[in-house]
């Protein structure tokens, strides 16, 4: 795909009325509330879900609590 054809692709139609819009309006609060972290494909290959993922670096962060509290 060339870059004219790309550029006609995200090209903004005249229906489409931002006149009234506010830039960065919610960009703090997306700030505040995400955190993304993109996994290697191998890992996310073992941690498919949010959750995983979440359960997995609690159990580590558990162990590893424990370990510097008997250190």
């Amino acid at each position: 795909m060339s870059k004219n054809e790309r550029s006609e692709k995200h090209e903004i139609r005249d229906e489409y009325d931002f006149s009234d819009g506010v830039r960065g309006k919610y960009a703090e609060r997306f700030k505040q509330g995400s955190n993304v972290v993109v996994l290697d494909p191998d890992v996310a290959a073992e941690f498919p879900t949010r959750e995983s993922v979440n359960k997995a670096l609690r159990v580590y962060l558990a162990r590893r609590k424990a370990e510097e509290g008997a250190a």
